[in-house]
Protein backbone atom coordinates (compact mmCIF):
# COMPACT_ATOMS: atom_id res chain seq x y z
CA UNK A 1 0.00 0.00 0.00
CA UNK A 2 2.85 2.57 1.28
CA UNK A 3 4.42 1.68 -2.39
CA UNK A 4 1.69 1.83 -4.38
CA UNK A 5 1.09 5.45 -2.68
CA UNK A 6 4.42 6.73 -2.82
CA UNK A 7 4.61 6.06 -6.87
CA UNK A 8 1.19 7.28 -7.73
CA UNK A 9 2.39 10.30 -5.73
CA UNK A 10 5.46 10.65 -8.32
CA UNK A 11 2.78 10.42 -11.19
CA UNK A 12 0.22 12.07 -10.48
CA UNK A 13 -0.28 15.30 -8.66
CA UNK A 14 -3.31 17.35 -8.90
CA UNK A 15 -3.55 20.22 -6.15
CA UNK A 16 -6.63 21.53 -4.78
CA UNK A 17 -6.93 24.57 -2.24
CA UNK A 18 -8.90 24.59 0.65
CA UNK A 19 -9.79 28.69 0.71
CA UNK A 20 -8.04 29.75 3.82
CA UNK A 21 -10.06 30.50 6.64
CA UNK A 22 -8.92 30.79 10.48
CA UNK A 23 -11.83 31.87 12.53
CA UNK A 24 -14.33 30.14 10.82
CA UNK A 25 -15.60 27.43 12.49
CA UNK A 26 -17.04 24.45 10.84
CA UNK A 27 -15.54 25.03 7.26
CA UNK A 28 -17.33 22.60 4.77
CA UNK A 29 -15.28 20.78 2.23
CA UNK A 30 -17.56 19.06 -0.38
CA UNK A 31 -15.46 16.71 -2.65
CA UNK A 32 -16.63 14.28 -5.51
CA UNK A 33 -15.22 11.22 -6.34
CA UNK A 34 -17.04 10.62 -9.47
CA UNK A 35 -14.67 12.74 -11.05
CA UNK A 36 -11.74 11.08 -9.92
CA UNK A 37 -9.67 8.70 -12.39
CA UNK A 38 -9.05 5.34 -10.31
CA UNK A 39 -6.05 4.76 -8.61
CA UNK A 40 -5.30 8.66 -8.51
CA UNK A 41 -4.36 10.39 -6.03
CA UNK A 42 -5.56 14.52 -5.23
CA UNK A 43 -3.48 16.35 -3.21
CA UNK A 44 -5.37 19.17 -0.83
CA UNK A 45 -3.91 21.59 1.64
CA UNK A 46 -6.02 22.45 4.63
CA UNK A 47 -5.88 25.47 5.95
CA UNK A 48 -8.22 25.93 8.29
CA UNK A 49 -8.09 25.82 11.67
CA UNK A 50 -11.23 23.53 11.93
CA UNK A 51 -13.98 22.27 9.54
CA UNK A 52 -15.68 19.23 7.79
CA UNK A 53 -14.89 17.19 4.70
CA UNK A 54 -17.35 14.99 2.67
CA UNK A 55 -16.19 12.83 0.16
CA UNK A 56 -19.27 11.49 -1.91
CA UNK A 57 -18.86 8.42 -4.28
CA UNK A 58 -15.25 7.77 -2.57
CA UNK A 59 -12.48 6.57 -5.81
CA UNK A 60 -8.92 6.85 -5.42
CA UNK A 61 -7.28 9.00 -2.95
CA UNK A 62 -7.05 11.74 -1.12
CA UNK A 63 -3.92 13.33 0.56
CA UNK A 64 -4.58 15.63 3.10
CA UNK A 65 -1.70 18.11 4.17
CA UNK A 66 -2.34 19.66 7.62
CA UNK A 67 -1.32 23.37 7.26
CA UNK A 68 -3.51 25.77 9.86
CA UNK A 69 -3.46 29.56 10.11
CA UNK A 70 -3.07 29.27 13.84
CA UNK A 71 -2.96 32.87 15.81
CA UNK A 72 0.16 33.61 16.71
CA UNK A 73 0.13 33.53 20.13
CA UNK A 74 -1.22 29.63 19.85
CA UNK A 75 1.48 28.91 17.12
CA UNK A 76 4.42 30.15 19.38
CA UNK A 77 3.13 29.46 23.37
CA UNK A 78 3.64 27.26 25.59
CA UNK A 79 3.47 23.80 23.71
CA UNK A 80 6.88 25.30 21.46
CA UNK A 81 5.33 24.68 17.92
CA UNK A 82 3.09 21.59 18.45
CA UNK A 83 -0.10 21.01 17.04
CA UNK A 84 -2.44 18.49 18.30
CA UNK A 85 -5.22 17.67 15.44
CA UNK A 86 -8.36 15.60 16.01
CA UNK A 87 -10.64 13.79 13.54
CA UNK A 88 -14.13 13.42 14.24
CA UNK A 89 -15.70 10.67 11.69
CA UNK A 90 -19.46 10.61 11.48
CA UNK A 91 -21.21 7.77 11.85
CA UNK A 92 -21.93 7.03 7.94
CA UNK A 93 -18.47 7.22 7.22
CA UNK A 94 -18.56 4.41 4.72
CA UNK A 95 -16.40 3.85 0.91
CA UNK A 96 -12.85 4.85 2.36
CA UNK A 97 -10.07 3.92 5.27
CA UNK A 98 -8.31 7.43 6.86
CA UNK A 99 -5.04 6.92 7.28
CA UNK A 100 -2.43 9.16 9.34
CA UNK A 101 0.53 9.49 7.39
CA UNK A 102 3.63 10.01 9.41
CA UNK A 103 7.50 10.67 8.50
CA UNK A 104 6.37 8.55 5.57
CA UNK A 105 4.33 5.67 6.96
CA UNK A 106 0.92 5.07 7.35
CA UNK A 107 -1.59 4.18 10.53
CA UNK A 108 -5.43 3.16 10.14
CA UNK A 109 -7.52 5.85 11.85
CA UNK A 110 -10.81 5.00 10.78
CA UNK A 111 -11.47 1.65 9.31
CA UNK A 112 -14.13 1.37 6.30
CA UNK A 113 -17.14 0.49 8.45
CA UNK A 114 -19.91 -1.92 7.82
CA UNK A 115 -23.50 -1.03 8.20
CA UNK A 116 -24.01 -2.81 12.09
CA UNK A 117 -20.30 -1.35 13.16
CA UNK A 118 -20.22 1.15 16.18
CA UNK A 119 -19.92 4.44 15.77
CA UNK A 120 -16.27 5.39 15.39
CA UNK A 121 -14.41 6.95 18.42
CA UNK A 122 -12.44 10.34 18.10
CA UNK A 123 -9.07 9.89 17.26
CA UNK A 124 -5.95 12.71 18.21
CA UNK A 125 -2.33 13.11 17.48
CA UNK A 126 0.10 15.50 17.31
CA UNK A 127 2.84 17.38 15.40
CA UNK A 128 6.14 18.57 16.41
CA UNK A 129 7.85 21.42 14.82
CA UNK A 130 9.49 19.72 10.92
CA UNK A 131 7.35 17.08 11.53
CA UNK A 132 5.91 15.86 8.12
CA UNK A 133 2.20 14.73 8.58
CA UNK A 134 -0.48 14.40 6.65
CA UNK A 135 -4.27 12.56 5.95
CA UNK A 136 -4.50 9.44 3.39
CA UNK A 137 -7.90 8.66 2.64
CA UNK A 138 -7.96 5.94 0.48
CA UNK A 139 -10.90 4.48 -1.06
CA UNK A 140 -12.03 0.89 -0.66
CA UNK A 141 -13.89 -0.93 -3.76
CA UNK A 142 -17.23 -1.84 -3.89
CA UNK A 143 -19.33 -2.84 -6.87
CA UNK A 144 -22.26 0.10 -5.70
CA UNK A 145 -20.29 3.68 -4.19
CA UNK A 146 -23.82 5.59 -5.19
CA UNK A 147 -24.75 5.24 -0.83
CA UNK A 148 -21.15 5.67 -0.11
CA UNK A 149 -19.61 9.12 1.89
CA UNK A 150 -16.63 9.25 3.62
CA UNK A 151 -17.08 12.04 6.02
CA UNK A 152 -15.18 13.75 8.77
CA UNK A 153 -15.16 17.07 11.17
CA UNK A 154 -11.33 17.82 11.96
CA UNK A 155 -10.00 20.29 14.73
CA UNK A 156 -6.04 21.38 14.46
CA UNK A 157 -4.97 23.63 17.73
CA UNK A 158 -1.71 24.60 18.79
CA UNK A 159 0.10 24.98 22.43
CA UNK A 160 -3.02 22.66 24.02
CA UNK A 161 -1.04 22.91 27.23
CA UNK A 162 -2.25 23.53 30.57
CA UNK A 163 -0.74 26.72 30.43
CA UNK A 164 -2.98 28.13 27.34
CA UNK A 165 -5.69 29.01 29.87
CA UNK A 166 -7.04 32.21 28.21
CA UNK A 167 -8.99 30.20 25.72
CA UNK A 168 -10.81 27.16 28.71
CA UNK A 169 -13.83 27.46 30.31
CA UNK A 170 -14.47 27.86 33.53
CA UNK A 171 -17.70 27.34 35.46
CA UNK A 172 -18.49 26.49 39.17
CA UNK A 173 -21.87 24.66 39.92
CA UNK A 174 -22.85 21.58 41.38
CA UNK A 175 -23.83 18.15 39.41
CA UNK A 176 -27.39 17.40 38.74
CA UNK A 177 -26.82 13.68 37.56
CA UNK A 178 -24.82 11.40 35.49
CA UNK A 179 -24.81 9.30 32.38
CA UNK A 180 -22.52 7.11 31.06
CA UNK A 181 -22.31 7.56 26.99
CA UNK A 182 -20.39 3.81 26.10
CA UNK A 183 -20.36 5.39 22.14
CA UNK A 184 -18.35 8.24 23.58
CA UNK A 185 -16.55 5.97 26.19
CA UNK A 186 -17.52 9.18 28.49
CA UNK A 187 -19.56 10.18 31.37
CA UNK A 188 -21.61 12.82 30.28
CA UNK A 189 -22.52 15.48 33.71
CA UNK A 190 -25.48 17.64 34.01
CA UNK A 191 -24.08 20.52 35.34
CA UNK A 192 -26.31 23.51 37.16
CA UNK A 193 -23.78 26.45 37.52
CA UNK A 194 -23.86 28.69 40.12
CA UNK A 195 -21.10 31.42 38.92
CA UNK A 196 -19.98 31.19 35.18
CA UNK A 197 -16.22 32.48 35.18
CA UNK A 198 -15.68 32.42 31.96
CA UNK A 199 -16.73 30.50 28.75
CA UNK A 200 -15.79 30.96 25.34
CA UNK A 201 -18.49 29.39 24.28
CA UNK A 202 -22.16 29.36 25.25
CA UNK A 203 -22.43 26.22 26.71
CA UNK A 204 -24.13 27.60 29.74
CA UNK A 205 -27.85 29.04 29.67
CA UNK A 206 -30.30 30.38 31.41
CA UNK A 207 -32.94 33.00 32.24
CA UNK A 208 -29.74 34.28 35.08
CA UNK A 209 -26.43 32.83 35.82
CA UNK A 210 -27.48 31.58 38.92
CA UNK A 211 -30.08 29.38 36.99
CA UNK A 212 -27.76 28.17 33.87
CA UNK A 213 -27.40 24.93 33.27
CA UNK A 214 -25.44 22.75 30.81
CA UNK A 215 -23.64 19.80 30.30
CA UNK A 216 -19.96 18.58 30.45
CA UNK A 217 -17.98 15.50 29.36
CA UNK A 218 -15.29 13.47 30.91
CA UNK A 219 -13.21 10.05 31.18
CA UNK A 220 -14.93 7.32 32.74
CA UNK A 221 -12.24 6.85 34.84
CA UNK A 222 -12.92 10.10 36.93
CA UNK A 223 -15.88 8.14 38.53
CA UNK A 224 -17.88 11.19 38.68
CA UNK A 225 -21.01 10.56 40.78
CA UNK A 226 -24.15 13.37 41.57
CA UNK A 227 -24.28 13.93 45.18
CA UNK A 228 -23.59 17.38 47.66
CA UNK A 229 -21.08 19.69 46.96
CA UNK A 230 -19.74 23.01 44.65
CA UNK A 231 -16.98 21.99 42.15
CA UNK A 232 -15.14 23.74 39.55
CA UNK A 233 -14.78 22.73 36.16
CA UNK A 234 -12.57 23.57 33.98
CA UNK A 235 -12.17 22.53 30.16
CA UNK A 236 -12.15 23.00 26.46
CA UNK A 237 -14.77 22.44 23.53
CA UNK A 238 -14.17 19.81 21.21
CA UNK A 239 -16.68 19.32 18.72
CA UNK A 240 -19.40 21.83 19.93
CA UNK A 241 -18.60 19.58 23.19
CA UNK A 242 -17.66 20.51 26.83
CA UNK A 243 -14.55 18.07 28.23
CA UNK A 244 -12.65 18.60 30.71
CA UNK A 245 -10.10 16.27 33.43
CA UNK A 246 -11.14 15.00 36.64
CA UNK A 247 -12.61 18.11 38.41
CA UNK A 248 -11.65 18.55 42.03
CA UNK A 249 -14.20 19.80 44.72
CA UNK A 250 -14.47 23.55 44.69
CA UNK A 251 -13.18 24.09 47.96
CA UNK A 252 -9.91 21.49 47.47
CA UNK A 253 -9.20 24.17 44.64
CA UNK A 254 -9.37 26.99 46.52
CA UNK A 255 -6.47 25.66 48.87
CA UNK A 256 -4.74 24.49 45.79
CA UNK A 257 -5.33 27.79 43.44
CA UNK A 258 -3.65 30.05 47.16
CA UNK A 259 -1.02 27.74 47.34
CA UNK A 260 0.47 28.27 43.52
CA UNK A 261 -0.61 32.15 43.56
CA UNK A 262 1.41 32.64 46.69
CA UNK A 263 4.47 30.55 44.83
CA UNK A 264 3.54 32.55 41.89
CA UNK A 265 3.40 29.05 40.10
CA UNK A 266 -0.13 30.13 38.45
CA UNK A 267 -1.05 30.83 34.32
CA UNK A 268 -3.97 32.71 35.17
CA UNK A 269 -5.91 34.54 37.84
CA UNK A 270 -9.57 33.69 38.70
CA UNK A 271 -11.70 35.48 41.63
CA UNK A 272 -12.43 32.72 44.20
CA UNK A 273 -13.66 34.55 47.02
Amino acid sequence: LISSFLSLQKSIFVLFLVQIFYYVSNKKTNLNGLSQQQGSVEQISLHCSEGTLDWLYPKGALRLTLTPRLAPVAAAGPGGGVITACVKPSERFHGAQLYLERDGLLELLVGDRMEASPPPRVRCFSRTPGQRLALFLQATPHQDISRRTASFRYELRGGWTAQSAGSCSFVQGNIRSVEEDETLRAAVIKVSATRVFRQKYTLFTGSSRLASRGEVRTLLQCGVRPGPGSFLFTGRVHFGEAWLGCAPRYKDFQRTYSLAKAAQQIPCELPID
